[in-house]
């Protein structure tokens, strides 16, 4: 039976195709494989992909790109802030929700996140079923380690109208060994992989545990201040020099015209990473000059030997808060468009000089082509695994809070289950409040690592005998692997207690 893998990221999107056991990705009608995550608005018409991107120079407030990083969040949410003034397209707050305002000729249309991913994923099924010959709609859809339930949520009823019937979402590190058939092997010894993944607007790394067919997260970390655009900004600014030095004009204060340069710049990076020099060629830059440069991959290295060090960085890091050293990982896995560059793969092999260093798939494709092969072992089972357990966490992905808020409105936040705890865990909190009060509030949140904290649910213990010592209060928190949060708090006065539990996104 045949099924797909979609990989929706940031700035891209990949589909992949699993079909007479074995997994490929397939190619859009521009014969590109992966796809820009980019729709454009343009009078009825919704164009999705490369036109829409290159139509951006043009039609830039009715152009949506990186829809991503708003959905299943709410308006007031600072990573939808940060997008709001990183767009072109405006976005504005209905129902504390994030929406695009959208202005085609006379009429204004206001266009939810979730509808933009829809059509990404239209194209991504259309671009499959082409390549299938059948209206396969069963698929795999690949997630960041970071997304929270919300987010899961929003992802899964996008793909869901778009038409897909949605199998499971895995964490984009399990696509990514699942490509090169790690861990699929029962009989094998224990080892670390390493998982490098840098895309367009985020770098992730993180450490993995296998160890007889069985796989644990040891450690993760995302940055979302670097990413391949950070090396498109760098030669695109180096081309606003060239322009400038060469016919006396200022680019950098007109938004057209850095669009084509981006775009240009974007086409250049990618060459650099098969060639030694490209050319670049934007016509009718500014005031009707076209502008010719060619660039060499020792300029572009020079020109990004900062960002290179800030890239990799992080496995440094990861590997001290793991307990491991270069010499523990056993294979090193690169994903993500930008894992291409020449000089990144040079740098990461050096860190490990001993150690195989797995790119020889593309690695823009590679999670979409794992995604594809857990949708084929799933599709040849006779029973699926029901969707309540459709997502797998190994570790937790984020800090899960406790808010203490008593009458007077004091409030403290205590960290129950840390980041990177591995599932399932179970924490024992003793807290306490003011003898005289009657009723207790108690809050759950959750953080990802550089955001705010977000409300789970909350527990209000009623009913308090008023006393002059203080209340104490015994609360429990599980996580199970699932990712749902059981938490129970009870007085230890009078016994009264309250539970609730949050369930995770499927």
């Amino acid at each position: 039976m045949a099924a797909i893998g979609v990989h929706f990221g940031h700035t891209c999107a990949c589909v992949a195709i699993f079909k007479d056991g074995r997994a490929d990705v397939v190619a859009n009608d521009a014969g590109d494989r992966v796809t820009p995550a980019v729709v454009g608005y343009r009078d009825s018409e919704q164009i999705v992909g490369i036109a829409a991107k290159q139509g951006q120079v043009r039609n830039a407030s009715n152009t949506v790109v990186k829809v991503k990083q708003v959905l299943g969040r709410r308006f007031d949410d600072p990573v939808t802030q940060t997008h709001r003034t990183q767009t072109k397209c405006q976005v504005i707050n209905k129902g504390e929700k994030p929406y695009y305002e959208i202005t085609c000729g006379e009429q204004t249309e206001y266009v939810a996140p979730e509808d933009v991913a829809k059509l990404i994923f239209h194209k991504m099924k259309e671009t499959a079923q082409s390549a299938l010959g059948s209206d396969v709609t069963e698929t795999v859809i690949t997630v960041p380690f970071e997304f929270g339930s919300s987010q899961k949520r929003a992802l899964r009823v996008a793909a869901e109208a778009a038409g897909f019937h949605v199998l499971r979402m895995i964490h984009e590190p399990a696509a990514a060994l699942l490509a090169y058939n790690i861990g699929q092997d029962c009989s094998s010894g224990r080892s670390h992989v390493l998982v490098y993944k840098l895309g367009g607007t985020s770098l992730n790394v993180t450490a993995l545990q296998i160890n007889g067919g069985l796989i644990r997260v040891v450690s993760t970390y995302t940055d979302h201040s670097i990413g391949g655009e950070s090396f498109t900004q760098a030669l695109a600014q180096h081309l606003a020099s060239e322009f400038k030095r060469t016919f006396r004009h200022d680019v950098s204060d007109n938004p057209r015209a850095l669009l084509k340069l981006m775009n240009s710049a974007d086409m250049v990076k990618h060459s650099l990473s098969s060639l030694g020099s490209a050319n670049c060629f934007v016509d009718s830059l500014y005031d009707g000059v076209d502008f010719e440069c060619t660039v060499s991959r020792a300029r572009f290295e020079l020109l990004c030997s900062s960002l290179f060090n800030r890239s990799i960085q992080p496995i440094r890091s990861l590997l001290v808060e793991a307990g491991l050293s270069a010499s523990d990982i056993n294979k090193v896995v690169l994903c993500g468009g930008s894992a291409r560059i020449p000089r990144l793969q040079y740098l990461i092999q050096e860190m490990f000089p001993d150690v195989e260093l797995l790119n020889s798939a593309p690695p823009d494709e590679l999670i979409a082509v794992g995604a594809a092969m857990e949708a084929g072992l799933l599709v040849g089972r006779d029973c699926l695994v029901p969707e309540e357990e459709s997502v797998s966490v190994d570790v937790s992905a984020a800090d899960i809070l406790l808010k203490e808020v008593d009458e007077s409105g004091a409030e403290s936040f205590t960290v129950l289950l840390p980041s990177g705890t591995p599932l399932p865990a179970r924490r024992h909190h003793v807290l306490s409040g003011e003898g005289k009060l009657s009723s207790l509030c108690l809050e759950i949140y959750q953080r990802f690592v550089k955001e705010q904290p977000e409300k789970l649910s909350k527990i209000i213990l009623r009913n308090l005998q008023p006393t002059e010592e203080k209340h104490t209060i015994d609360a429990v928190v599980t996580m199970k692997r699932d990712g749902s949060v059981h938490v129970s708090c009870a007085a230890q006065s009078n016994g009264k207690s309250e539970a609730v539990t949050v369930a995770a996104a499927s």
